[in-house]
């Protein structure tokens, strides 16, 4: 009976604020400065690293409705997410239980509802921290099962090219979080994701969950923040993908109106809110390319750029791209119209300017 020790991790990820000043919340938890996380263990240049490392936290054990314990932590990102993990240890467990695991605990709405609770009292607490809190969170979560011992049925140590090898099924059942096996054609698209550095590590991400194996704990927690990172992403972007929705839709339903110039008012009141979300858009573009650099092929780069196309971020950054050249286009046309019909009024004022004019000179000749 093959055995495995390790840990099942839940990460839920909640818009929590525009922007976290972190050296504030440092010193309102009296917590040490950070360094430039993550720390990597495998060959990586020094410049690799967050620019803002995020605040992380321990909490007091969360239990779920059904009586699990779930040790917890949070940690804080700059730019305004609340990422909470939820962790729940085995040991000697066998290929069922996991997937027994991950079909019971992800996207388990009970289990949100905790985390989300955990979240919103964390708020309250850090609320000076915190810059323009959101109105309408948007939340996101995602699993990592985290493998630090694997023994085959010989009960002899298996390394990553044996793990898919011998157990790809199990292992793409757990990262699409299935109880049921999955036609060979799905096995084989989850485990086109995988990718190892050496024979003692291995990582298959997929959209909702993640596996990880790696005998080293330092090296497979560099993982993990690496796939926490793609998903803070990921909620940046949809984020930034909801707020230019409702800007087009109601700059597009002004343009319509068109007429008289209370329009032409609102018209510069809009293209100025255009052109705000324009900026903040760039500034979080900005953010996630420079968060993190990745200036080298390198191992890390590589997973990254990986997750991140599992994950969804690079198809929330092609929609946000789009609708940014979208609202370029637009704001360009209602500066247009805004100095056509300022021309307009200066235009008019000279005319009405030299008709004053004018009777003047007549009346002044009679």
């Amino acid at each position: 009976m093959a055995a495995l020790s390790g840990s099942f991790r839940l990460q839920y990820f909640f818009d929590v604020s525009e922007e976290i000043v972190v050296e504030d919340l440092r010193e309102r938890l009296n917590l040490e400065k950070g360094g430039r996380e993550p720390g990597f263990r495998r060959q990586a240049p020094g410049y690799v690293r967050f620019e803002k490392a995020p605040v992380e936290e321990r909490l007091p054990p969360l239990s779920a409705p059904s009586g699990e314990s779930f040790a917890a932590r949070v940690r804080y990102f700059d730019y305004g997410v609340a990422s909470i993990e939820l962790e729940l240890p085995f040991q000697g467990a066998g290929w069922g239980d996991l997937i027994a695991l991950a079909s019971q605990w992800i996207a388990e709405p009970a289990l949100e509802s905790v985390a989300a609770e955990a979240i919103r009292k964390q708020a309250e607490r850090i609320a000076p921290c915190m810059r323009k809190p959101s109105e309408r969170q948007l939340t996101d979560d995602y699993a990592v099962v985290e493998v630090r011992e694997a023994a085959g049925e010989d009960g002899k140590e298996i390394n990553a090219s044996q793990l898919v090898e011998q157990y790809g099924a199990q292992i793409a059942q757990i990262v699409r979080g299935e109880a049921s096996p999955l036609s060979a054609s799905e096995r084989q698209e989850v485990l086109a994701s995988s990718m190892s550095y050496a024979p003692t590590d291995l990582m298959v991400a997929g959209w909702t969950a993640a596996f990880v194996y790696d005998t080293s704990p330092e090296s497979a927690q560099v993982t993990i923040q690496l796939l926490e990172y793609a998903n803070t992403q990921l909620l940046e972007f949809r984020h930034y993908d909801e707020v230019l929705t409702r800007v087009l839709t109601d700059v597009y339903a002004i343009m319509d109106r068109k007429s008289g110039t209370l329009w032409r008012m609102g018209l510069a009141r809009e293209a100025h809110r255009l052109n705000t979300y324009r900026l903040d858009v760039m500034e979080l573009s900005e953010r996630a390319d420079n968060a993190i650099k990745f200036l080298s092929d390198m191992f890390y780069a590589r997973a990254y750029k990986l997750a991140s196309a599992r994950i969804g971020v690079d198809d929330y950054r092609r929609l946000v791209d789009e609708k940014m050249r979208a609202a370029g286009e637009l704001y360009r046309s209602l500066m247009d119209e805004l100095h056509q019909g300022r021309a307009f009024v200066l235009e008019l004022m000279v005319v009405i300017i030299l008709m004053i004019d004018l009777v003047f000179l007549f009346r002044g000749k009679t």
